[in-house]
């Protein structure tokens, strides 16, 4: 079987503090952050002993990458044969020299620019770091008006080939010249734009998608809070099968990239963890991508 984990653990400090984060942030416990750590190293050990093909994308409420933690899981399983990508959503804050030990052709990073949490300069060495060690990455920003200007300049800096994508804003409403002007830069921001029609779509969550949590609970996705069994019992596996969006819109990338009505599989192949595009798509601008192993 080749499976797909969006793995989300109790984690939830993290060392910004956007404005627009939707996610609601805490200061975590000595005691949190041991469960954290005990929760992903049981998900890391039953990873090791499958025989599955998988896949894993870290989404934690919180930064994951200043926990010693999720550097030593996805360096390990980068290197365990039958893992063929891990990746993990970050702000980029931390150090990138522990990635040297990762297998490179696995390990990945989707990595967000949050203007005013840290500096532009900081956060561009951080991104040329990565380019030298070989880390596949893609670089995102809010699509907010203030942060045209800063996604501009990341435009005209980041590396030759590497991705810049748009998320749209929750809650913001763009005009046809707003959303001219964010196209510009990332010719895949009309897929973020508006939410998504999905009820009754089908969509591979659940099938050979799936997100579990720090108990190993399962389900379809992370907005759809039905339940299909738990990760350590095995109990998920029956409930494995084609099944239709039951929710009336998708409005995030980790979910409606996974809609079978969508391109995005063709759009972003061979990363749709880490979202970098196939440097074929044809969805893109002639500027040149780098090609995905």
């Amino acid at each position: 079987m080749d499976l797909t984990l969006l793995y989300r653990g109790p984690l939830a400090s993290c060392d910004y503090d956007c404005p627009y984060c939707p996610f609601g942030k805490r200061r975590d416990t000595p005691g949190q952050l041991r469960a954290d750590r005990a929760a992903l190293e049981r998900f890391t050990a039953w990873a090791a002993a499958q025989d599955d093909r998988l896949a894993v994308l870290f989404t934690p409420w919180g930064e994951g990458l200043t926990r010693s933690w999720y550097r030593d899981a996805i360096v390990r399983l980068s290197r365990m044969p039958h893992v063929r990508r891990v990746a993990i959503q970050t702000n980029l804050s931390g150090r990138t020299s522990w990635l040297a030990d990762a297998d490179r052709a696995k390990a990945a990073l989707w990595c967000t620019f949050h203007p005013g949490q840290t500096p532009y300069d900081r956060f561009l060495a951080r991104t040329r770091e990565l380019t030298s060690l070989g880390v596949r990455f893609s670089v995102g920003i809010v699509g907010l008006p203030e942060h045209l200007a800063a996604a501009r300049r990341l435009r005209a800096d980041l590396p030759d080939g590497h991705y810049l994508w748009i998320n749209a804003a929750e809650g913001h409403t763009y005009s046809d010249d707003e959303a001219a002007r964010w196209t510009a830069l990332d010719p895949l921001f009309p897929f973020s734009r508006h939410p998504h029609s999905s009820a009754g779509l089908p969509c591979r969550t659940g099938e050979s998608v799936i997100s579990v949590d720090g108990d190993g609970t399962v389900r379809r996705c992370h907005f759809v809070r039905d339940t299909l069994g738990n990760l350590y019992d095995g109990s998920f596996r029956t409930a494995l099968a084609p099944r239709p969006c039951p929710l009336a819109v998708c409005d995030c990338h980790i979910g409606y990239v996974h809609l079978e009505s969508l391109p995005l599989y063709d759009v972003f192949a061979g990363g749709v963890l880490e979202r970098i595009p196939a440097p074929t798509s044809t969805h893109l601008s002639t500027r040149a991508l780098p090609v995905l192993p």
